[in-house]
């Protein structure tokens, strides 16, 4: 099907829309083209909340040629989302059902807080995997989000009424800029912004993000004029500021890093800006990378009934991205599936996920070196990004891929403490093992059994002769446990044997 593996996230912001057609390959997305069209639809609402026939216009224009771009896109592949001004316009419905038609694909007014979880969610997936908790800032046209979360969960979402197209608009008309202008604006964006702060408390995240359109402006500004790099700090805000009074106007304004399309509404937004940085006691932002269309593009692979499991697919991702031997790796994957349920007959099948998401990456490390291939497979388990797992996840699959082999006091010190980590662990360990020679083993009358620390391993003396490489390893992991709170015993023709 033409397509098949692309998606497309639409974006009908209050000052541009934007287009994001992205890959999914490898647990992340790859963008394959990326289009922004400044539309000012915003810009367009009347005192009466109606949207001129100009401003619906550029946006029907716009929506024709990325119709253009999306032909043949399955329906399923494509999100397009409005947001503040559809969610204000009264004639919005008018606006929507033309420019479906013209789009091609269906068009959604999302709500507030759906928007602010979204972009969340678009900033996450492509910052590194960190268990710290964050604040995302957004500042749009006629909108600011702001969320509070860990991870990829979004915990607090607001939405507030306040954007960088509607504060220019009202507070610096016709392009004027003066030092009361700006104070009557940052008065304005605090009496709105208060009502974040009964969600949202100082002390609350380790780490600030700005997203979108305002932030990117800034953070382009300040950068350009050795102000900063990568961020916003409060210092660069209070330089930007001062630059911007000098200017009178915004057509007299002069500073390297400032885009033509942010020219009108850069006031608007650093007032806005300003305000947040006075309510929270910030004293500096990250610039982030993802926005809402991000966002958008990963609920559609959620969506998609091809690719439901992000985790299968995250998996994949990393066996095909590192090279992995995928008839070994599942071959590894059925023989520890195999020992565990004889140590846990009654585990459900979930709760074997774990384990078997070790199996199919226990020799990623191998793309790097042979030797302590273990050690670097954990590394990169510790250090990657992969959709649908969190981070204590990842640090838990980790542990298993470098307890594979080796010494267990390598590990962490939970790792031994229960059994709910350690028969995973012993699984793996054996079925590595016992798959050394790269074929299905042969298992006879082996069976593996447990009785409180205890651990048995049962078989013939005959399977012991047959394969004496396989019984000389599982001699040396039976004394690597003897230096744990666990024992493994090795029984040859029902006698313990401690020699093949």
């Amino acid at each position: 099907m033409l397509h098949a593996h692309l998606y497309a996230a639409v974006d009908l912001g209050s000052n541009s829309f934007r287009l994001e057609i992205g890959q999914f390959a490898h647990h992340h997305f790859q963008r394959v083209e990326y289009l922004k069209e400044t539309v000012r639809q915003g810009g367009g609402l009347d005192a009466e909340r109606y949207l001129s026939e100009e401003a619906m216009q550029r946006g029907w224009d716009c929506l024709a040629r990325f119709g253009e771009r999306l032909k043949g896109f399955p329906v399923t592949h494509v999100r397009a989302v409005a947001t503040q001004t559809l969610r204000e316009a009264r004639n919005r419905e008018a606006f929507v059902r033309r420019g479906a038609e013209l789009l091609g694909y269906p068009i959604e007014i999302i709500a507030g807080e759906e928007e602010a979880r979204l972009i969340y969610r678009g900033v996450t997936s492509l910052l590194p995997a960190s268990d710290e908790r964050r604040l995302v800032i957004d500042i749009g046209g006629r909108s600011t989000e702001l969320v509070l979360g860990r991870q990829q969960e979004a915990q607090q979402a607001l939405s507030l009424r306040l954007g960088s197209v509607a504060w220019s608009q009202r507070y610096f008309p016709d392009g004027v800029l003066s030092r009361a202008a700006f104070s009557q604006a940052a008065v304005a964006a605090r009496a709105v912004l208060d009502e974040a702060l009964d969600s949202i408390h100082w002390g609350d995240w380790d780490i600030g993000y700005a997203s979108s359109g305002t932030a990117a402006a800034i953070g382009d500004i300040l950068a350009a004029n050795g102000r900063a790099d990568g961020s916003i700090t409060r210092d660069g805000l209070e330089w930007l500021h001062d630059c911007l009074v000098r200017a009178k106007t915004t057509d007299q304004i002069r500073l390297a890093g400032l885009k033509e399309d942010r020219r009108a509404v850069i006031a608007g937004g650093v007032s806005i800006m300003q305000a947040l940085f006075d309510l929270f006691q910030l004293t500096s932002l990250n610039v982030a990378q993802g926005a809402l269309r991000q966002g958008v593009l990963h609920t559609l692979v959620e969506q998609d009934p091809l690719c439901t499991d992000l985790r299968t697919a995250a998996v994949l991702g990393l066996m095909q991205k590192f090279f992995v031997d995928a008839e070994q790796a599942q071959r590894v994957a059925r023989v520890a599936h195999n020992l565990l349920e004889q140590l846990a007959p009654d585990t459900p099948l979930p709760e074997h996920e774990p384990l078997r998401c070790a199996a199919l990456l226990h020799e990623i490390g191998q793309h790097i070196a042979h030797s302590n291939y273990h050690r670097h497979g954990a590394y990169i388990l510790e250090n990657t990004t992969a959709a649908g797992f969190t981070q204590p996840e990842r640090a838990h699959l980790a542990q298993l891929v470098c307890g594979q082999r080796g010494k267990l006091r390598k590990l962490l010190p939970e790792m031994l403490a229960d059994a709910q980590h350690v028969y995973p662990l012993l699984a793996l360990r054996l079925a590595v093992l016992l798959c050394h020679a790269r074929q299905a083993p042969e298992f006879g009358d082996l069976r593996l059994s447990v009785s409180g620390t205890d651990f048995t391993l049962q078989g013939s003396s005959n399977w012991a002769q047959t394969y004496p490489q396989s019984a000389y390893l599982l001699l040396e992991e039976q004394q690597a446990w003897q230096k744990t709170p666990w024992q493994l015993e090795l029984r040859w023709g029902g006698g313990l044997d401690s020699t093949p």
